[in-house]
């Protein structure tokens, strides 16, 4: 379990919005990027600072949202983005952050309704933490975005009627043009690709997509799985790529 210890510690302050350094001298091997943690809850803020910083994270600090539109999201490795914000409510917050980087994002909110998850993931959060959260599963999680985003690319190129799915340059293709995904959404397209045909469970989807199981949820699955669907079939193509087999999980149909 987690206990007190030598964490992360905020050395400046600023105004609203105002980017702080969190951290002490350790940063995981596969995190080269900082990750930005965003919440206007002082007493939250700090705690999950503390509980990244000794976790090796380079935190940087945000009170308020940053501009959408000036920020330089792909700097980030991951963003810890709170719900409930001053001046921008944090899932339209996402919503703009997602039209401009496929940065990894998860969600820090005390909503746990489904209703609140389910929007949040559907804004294109790739993962949210509840409040008042465990700090094993906060580091868990985050770590988890931050080495699917680190570990991205594959190898290999898979092929089903217009979709080509290239897993060595992290792309994928629907009639020769290239679909916009999210880097979870990219994983979770390569895993079904990869097993065109296969009914895979969201057990495994959680697995081999999000990289944990115990800790996983699966409207994960089932939001992801949706976001996709939508982006499968731009333009004015209606065919449906990914069936959803009741009581088992999905499948990609070749």
């Amino acid at each position: 379990m987690w206990a007190p210890g030598r964490y992360g510690r905020v050395v400046a302050s600023g105004p609203a919005g105002a980017l702080r350094s969190a951290t002490d001298a350790h940063r995981p091997a596969a995190m080269t990027q900082p990750l930005l943690l965003v919440d206007d809850e002082a007493s939250i803020r700090d705690l999950a600072a503390e509980v990244l910083g000794e976790a090796g994270f380079d935190v940087q600090l945000a009170d308020d949202a940053p501009d959408p539109e000036a920020t330089a999201w792909d700097r980030y490795g991951v963003v810890v983005l709170d719900v409930g914000l001053p001046s921008l409510d944090g899932i339209e917050l996402c919503r703009r952050l997602r039209e401009r980087s496929a940065v990894p994002v998860v969600m820090l909110t005390a909503r746990d309704g489904a209703e609140d998850v389910v929007a949040g993931l559907e804004a294109g959060a790739d993962d949210y933490v509840t409040k008042p959260f465990v700090p094993e599963v906060l580091v868990a999680r985050v770590r988890a975005a931050a080495r699917r985003h680190a570990t991205a690319e594959g190898s290999g190129t898979v092929s089903i009627r217009d979709l080509v799915v290239d897993e060595s340059s992290f792309r994928a293709y629907r009639d020769g043009e290239e679909l916009n995904l999210t880097s979870t959404e990219m994983r979770l397209l390569a895993v079904l690709a990869r097993n065109a045909g296969e009914v895979l469970s969201r057990q495994r989807l959680l697995e081999e997509v999000w990289g944990y199981d115990y800790l996983g949820d699966s409207r994960l699955v089932d939001m992801a799985i949706l976001r996709l669907r939508g982006k499968l079939r731009q333009g004015d193509c209606d065919a449906e790529y990914v069936s959803t087999i009741r009581g088992e999980g999905y499948r990609l149909d070749p």
